[in-house]
């Protein structure tokens, strides 16, 4: 295929995925000819079409813009969640077109720039809009693509130049090996995808293969993971760590011990020690990346998160509403303890929507276990995404599982009533299907605007 500069024509098969959307801005915003198709509408397609991307959202060859007929001078981009029969994909395939996977485009990007990579199967998202936020605002000429939509810039995708990219190395069909990255980072390696890897040892020995692509003292690694680079932790015998870690005024208050020596008082203001870990590896990247010391530390206490990351929806005397993507065992157990930490003496419930059937089944224990720490549990049905249903593995089993008394089934038209009436002053609601979309429908009936 041509070189990308050389190619006018990008048009996106299913446009609407956090990590699809931004390269699409990423392209529109370079001068290229985009658009694309995805499976409904959506926040992300309402704003790639007011940014002048036409979307469409029927799977038929006549819905396709006309623009995108030359072979030569159109590149087609998918992700592996894509049925391989999926009309349009057959139509291209069948034609001719060239056709690429986003973390092969996505490569293509960053390999021609100076790239700074995280991966992990928690984290990479905060994390790299972490360290995009601090390359940004300390003068950086970086691009960064994130996978949720970072508050401090309403968006994506970060563009202050392009010399410097950010990118979230994604372990799910190995995606991350296209890279190959300056600098990197690891922070878990914790089984999960085992759709795609044989076991657990299967996908660690992968993320040993993604970290041997950048130099030993290039590699940022939380602490205990069968990983050589420079270790990351807090309060413990880590290379960078965060030590004297209090909380002021609802902030983690902290100093940055690294090899080059000491920044004190550092700021940071999202809950939860797994976030400030994020921003431990963020800082440690951004540190070897060059960025000056001082303008890290005003840049830290700047950042304002990313959207369903410990979102707070309401906060009020009487009731508060968190929203987090949460959707594997490890992130719900960290959901909880950030909650524990901000509010000791409240009671929870939780509601959670399980995605996926394969992960459901693989880690079904873990669930219940980490679901039974809270108060009480409301869950909703699995949500499928690219999967076919499993005998025998539904919510109502992960139910029976869980081990509090004060448990239940809940259909999403019940939501509402659920949490209007619920005598508990925290409400959590996690998952990485549909359920973001309710949490918008409760937030506008608990502020009035329903």
């Amino acid at each position: 295929m041509k070189p990308l500069k050389d190619i006018q024509n990008i048009y996106f098969i299913g446009i609407g995925g956090i990590g699809m959307s931004a390269l699409a801005l990423y392209f529109h915003k370079e001068g290229k000819n985009v658009a694309g198709y995805d499976k409904t509408p959506s926040d992300v397609t309402a704003a790639l079409q007011a940014s002048g991307i036409k979307v469409h959202f029927e799977d038929k060859k006549e819905a396709i813009d006309s623009s995108f007929t030359s072979k030569e001078d159109t590149l087609v981009v998918f992700t592996p969640a894509v049925p391989k029969m999926m009309g349009e994909l057959v139509y291209f395939r069948e034609s001719g077109f060239t056709l690429k996977k986003r973390a092969e485009v996505l490569g293509m990007i960053a390999n021609q720039s100076f790239s700074l990579a995280v991966a992990g199967t928690h984290g990479k998202t905060t994390t790299s809009s972490i360290l995009g936020h601090l390359l940004a605002a300390t003068g950086a000429p970086v691009t960064a693509f994130i996978g949720g939509i970072t508050n401090n810039y309403n968006g994506n995708l970060i563009q202050k130049g392009s010399d410097v990219v950010v990118v979230e190395a994604d372990e799910f069909d190995r995606s991350f090996l296209q890279l190959r990255p300056d600098i990197l980072c690891v922070t878990s390696m914790d089984a999960d995808h085992l759709d795609i890897y044989e076991d657990e040892a299967d996908l660690i020995a992968t993320f040993q293969e993604f970290g041997a692509l950048a130099p030993k003292d290039k590699r940022f690694v939380k602490s205990g993971l069968p990983l050589a680079g420079n270790t990351v932790g807090i309060e413990e015998d880590a290379d960078y760590t965060a030590q004297r870690v209090r909380i002021e005024n609802g902030a983690y208050v902290f100093d940055l011990h690294y090899p080059g020596g000491v920044l004190e008082n550092l700021r940071f203001s999202l809950p939860g020690r797994h976030n400030l870990f994020n921003a431990v590896a963020a800082l440690g990247m951004a540190l070897s990346y060059g960025s000056p010391k001082e303008q890290l530390i005003e840049a830290l206490a700047s950042y304002s998160g990313v959207n369903r990351r410990f979102t707070y929806r309401i906060q009020k005397e009487d009731m508060v509403l968190i929203d987090d993507y949460a959707h594997h065992p490890t992130e719900i157990a960290a959901v909880h303890q950030s909650v524990r930490e901000m509010y000791p003496e409240q009671s929870v419930l939780a509601i959670f929507q399980p995605h996926l059937f394969s992960r459901t089944k693989d880690f079904m224990s873990d669930f219940a276990v980490a679901l039974s720490r809270f108060d009480e549990v409301a869950l909703l049905d699995i949500y499928p995404a690219r999967e076919e249903p499993i005998d025998g593995i539904t919510s109502e089993v992960l139910l029976s599982e869980m081990t509090l008394s004060r448990k239940q089934i809940i259909q999403k038209n019940e939501l509402i009533a659920l949490v209007k009436g619920t005598k508990h002053k925290i409400v959590v609601m996690m998952g990485a299907g549909d359920i973001g979309v309710e949490i918008l429908k409760v937030t506008k009936e608990l502020r009035g605007e329903g």
